[in-house]
Order: structure tokens, then sequence, then C-alpha cells
């Protein structure tokens, strides 16, 4: 029998945190760039070919006196917050469900400002050929759907999808989750080797022109837009250096906002000029996909439905007990100007 696989936390990383952590507070807070206080370099993992809202922040002059030093780039969401919760960056991004698996395994960090999701515009599709005889979520049992990493956004939306339409948690066993580089992906789902793929951004808006492909099911479709994800610091860091918190997250929410704001023209010239001047030997040509922010919440303000609905998710999944994660402890909106109407 094909099963899902499961990735809560691999056991590896748990016993690593169970190390790390006790140690990490005290090494967190040497040096400027490890947020001490009055910190003005923040350590963080970058995308190829893209542009974070950090680094947008960043060349529209937001950030004020707090620089960011890029160490390289993440592999995926969860990998990105266990960084953090690690102390090897100052802050990353992940998927809501991804933060509050990690919370769950004791790490100390906590949301401060969304910064993607999904919408109209931009969204998440799990594709398949044009002639596949899959229909419904029913035709999904023991075929293969290809996503970017496990334990985050696209299995979440892949079970939460099964399950509406009917599936036994048996039968759920019975759809098997392979990761595939999101660029393999198309060619893997052409070929017939993947059944199903996951496609969002430049890569769905490719393989679509190509031709030949069709949606089974979308994530807008299934939670309307939404804010998916957010950007997380220590808790330590936060309490030693809130000031550097505020000027940063103050800084991201602006630019948020100006690229929810801007003619998309505007936003992706933007994009191609960053990439140019920072000299990382990248291909721009995916920002020409750019279409939207897909950040529901004005400057990325933080919505209580955005965490509860994946705290609700997990505890029916069995994946958290209940009562484990608190939601207060999972994200504050109290460094986001756009939260309390200090920005226009």
């Amino acid at each position: 029998m094909i099963r899902i696989r499961h990735a809560l936390l691999p056991v590896a990383l748990a016993a690593a945190l169970a190390s790390v952590l006790a140690g990490c507070g005290a090494a967190a807070g040497q040096g400027a760039a490890s947020g001490g206080p009055g910190a003005t370099e923040l350590r963080y993992q970058g995308n190829a070919g893209q542009v974070t809202f950090a680094e947008l922040a960043a060349d529209l002059g937001y950030l004020g006196d707090v620089r960011l030093k890029w160490i390289g780039n993440t592999t995926s969401g969860p990998q990105d917050i266990q960084s953090v919760a690690t102390g090897q960056i100052d802050f990353g991004g992940a998927f809501n469900g991804a933060i509050i698996k990690l919370r769950a395994a004791k790490a100390p960090i906590k949301g401060v400002i969304g910064y993607y999701g999904s919408d109209k515009e931009s969204f998440n599709g799990y594709y398949v050929k044009e002639d596949s005889p899959i229909r419904t979520a029913r035709d999904l049992i023991g075929k293969k759907i290809g996503v970017n990493t496990l334990g985050a956004h696209h299995e979440a939306v892949i079970k939460e999808y099964l399950k509406r339409n009917g599936l036994t948690p048996e039968q759920i066993k019975q759809v098997e989750l392979v990761v595939v580089p999101p660029v393999n992906t198309e060619q893997a789902v052409r070929q017939g080797t993947l059944d199903v793929g996951t496609l969002g951004g430049v890569l769905k808006d490719k393989a679509l022109e190509r031709g030949g492909l069709r949606p089974l099911f979308t994530d807008v479709e299934l939670f309307g837009p939404f804010t998916a994800g957010a950007v997380v610091f220590r808790e330590d860091f936060i309490a030693r250096d809130p000031g550097t918190v505020r000027t940063f997250v103050a800084g991201f929410a602006k630019a948020v906002d100006w690229a929810q704001t801007r003619p998309r023209e505007e936003v992706v010239a933007k994009f191609e000029q960053i990439i140019a001047e920072r000299g990382r030997n990248e291909d721009a040509g995916a920002v020409r996909f750019w279409k939207s922010t897909g950040i529901a919440g004005k400057g990325g303000v933080i919505a209580e439905s955005e965490f509860q609905t994946w705290i609700d998710w997990l505890e029916r999944e069995g994946e958290i007990r209940p009562g484990q994660v608190k939601l207060g402890d999972l994200y504050t909106n109290e460094f986001n100007p756009y939260a309390n109407g200090s920005v226009s």
C-alpha cells in the first residue's frame, strides 16, 4: 500500500533542537549580526531569482539603520525557520502550519508579519495532463502528487482537499506525496512520472502557456484569498532587541504595502533592478511573471484565522495535541504599524 509521507519534524532535527536551543540564547547574543541590543545587521536567506520583501524594504530605504546580511538561499520554508530556531539566521519565513509544528517542538519562534499567500492572481494549483483520467479527489487514491517539500503548505492543502471531498483517513494514506524540485514538476507530469504536480508562480504560468495541462483544484478555491506564511524571529531576539524588530517589521510592512498598491509594471521593474544590482549571478526572468503579493492583510498584518485554521487542522489530523500550541504564542502584530492604523 502506498502511504503518504509525514514531515512533522525529522527526529534528527527534534534532537538537535533539544540540544541546540539550550545554548542558543547565549550564542545568539554575541555580536550585532546576531541580535545583540541595538543590532543593526540581520542575517537571512534569500531566494534565487526572486526579491524578498525584506530586500525590497532595504532598497526602498524603509529599514533605517538596520542592514541585511545575505548568507545564501533557502531550500524551503521549514528549513528557513529551522535555521532561525537554531540561531543560524536572525529571521526567516514559512507556511503558518510549519511554524505551528516547529513551535509544538518547543522552538521559541514567533511570527511578526505575513509575507506570502494566495489570491485570484497568485495561487498554487494542482495540475494533471489534459487527457488524464483523474477528475475527482477519489481518483487520486493510489496516485502520486509532486510537492516541493513535505510538512508545509502543499501537503496541508492536498490533505484538506481530500478530506473535504469525502476520502477516509485510510484512503488518504493511499495517496503518495513525492518531493520534486519545482523546476522539474511540469516535466514529471508530462512524462507520467507524477500523476499530479503542484505548480505556482512563473513555473505555473510557463507550463500553462505550453498547454496540455489542466487544474484539478487550487488552494484559493479551497480557502479563498489568504495569507499563508509569516516571517519569524526567535523570542529571545524579540525580548532583547524589540527596537530592531520594530524597525524591521515597519519597513517590511511598508514594502508589502508598496507592492500591494503600485502598478504591476513598476513592481516588476524594481525587482529586476534589485536583482541586477546585487550581483548574485542569477536569472531575473521569473520576476517578469509576478502578478501580486498574494498577501491578504494590508502591510502584512496577520489575521487570527490565518493561524487558527491550521491549528484546528493539525489537531484534527493528530499531528499536534489539542491545546499543545496556544494561538498567542505563535504570532504578534505589535510591531506592525498597519495593525493599529498608524500608517494611512
